[in-house]
């Protein structure tokens, strides 16, 4: 099979804050190159890289707002996420743990730093992914996939580390999560020296976030914690060695290739789409929720 070679490695843009509990970079879709049509089906890709938060007895996050028209990926990798809705789902994120909401035709969410967690305050770092949905499944009902951390499949790659796969599969192990368009998201581990290697069909829009530690791919291009890495849509496989102990979340996802329209927090396929969000929204259908 051919190689998947890189295209542009992308630094971190200055962070910027959601809310008061998100201290984000934002690589999709505010990045060159980056756009959600290009990244398609993956439309935003916001990184809390590691910060410090000091405790507090009011948590910080954000306050309630809504969605419609897509998905919601949280990754917390240090620190802890408490959520709502307006459909009466709620839980914690763990470290390790991933939070997958179907928003479909409408919720509203709030998201803030777990309450015991906050007290004390410490590491925080998180990725939210937004994971486009199909026109035939934007208005679907909402639902909640709580992954936790030990519920993934681990697939060990001996000496090298292992790859944690939450959605679709690596190697022939597949992710719990349940997805509405082919999406592969996995966390590879690599201990220092550890290499592992990618094979994804080459239309598939495929890209690599170092979290932690720093990596080489391909055996040539050099990518350093907190830097994106998005790969050309020929080739199928691809290799990461991990200089030193690395973190890298992989995503790759077969592109929809429907118009898409967004604004702020509704994702649709027509300006009418997202007047009629608007409308609902203002008019009460999505529920309500308690800020």
């Amino acid at each position: 099979m051919a190689t998947k070679k890189v295209e542009i490695v992308v630094s971190p843009r200055p962070a910027h804050f959601v809310g008061d509990g998100f201290r984000v970079h934002n690589f999709i879709p505010g990045v060159h190159g980056l756009d959600m049509k290009r990244m398609d089906p993956f439309i935003m890709l916001d990184y809390n890289s590691k910060f410090h938060f000091n405790g507090s007895d009011r948590p910080r996050g954000v306050g309630v707002h809504p969605h419609r028209g897509f998905e919601t990926v949280t990754i917390a990798y240090n620190g802890k996420v408490e959520h709502h809705d307006s459909a009466g789902g709620g839980g914690i994120i763990g470290e390790g743990d991933v939070q997958w909401m179907t928003a479909a035709k409408g919720v509203l969410h709030k998201e803030y730093h777990e309450t015991e967690w906050a007290k004390n305050g410490g590491i925080f770092q998180m990725v939210q992914l937004w994971v486009n949905l199909p026109a035939k499944d934007k208005m679907s009902h909402p639902k909640y996939q709580a992954i936790e951390n030990s519920k993934m499949e681990r697939v060990d790659l001996g000496e090298n580390g292992f790859v944690e796969v939450i959605a679709g599969e690596y190697n022939g192990h597949k992710g719990p999560a349940t997805t509405f368009t082919p999406v592969h998201m996995m966390n590879a581990k690599l201990k220092a020296g550890g290499k592992a290697e990618f094979n994804f069909p080459a239309h598939f829009n495929t890209a690599g976030l170092v979290i932690e530690g720093n990596i080489i791919v391909n055996g040539e291009e050099k990518v350093p914690a907190d830097h994106f890495v998005l790969f050309n849509n020929e080739g199928e496989t691809f290799s990461i060695e991990a200089k030193e102990d690395s973190v890298v979340l992989i995503i790759s996802g077969e592109p929809i290739n429907e118009p898409i329209y967004p604004h702020g927090p509704f994702v649709m396929n027509t300006r009418e789409e997202i007047m009629q969000a608007f409308e609902d929204f203002n008019t009460g259908k999505f529920g309500y929720l308690e800020d």
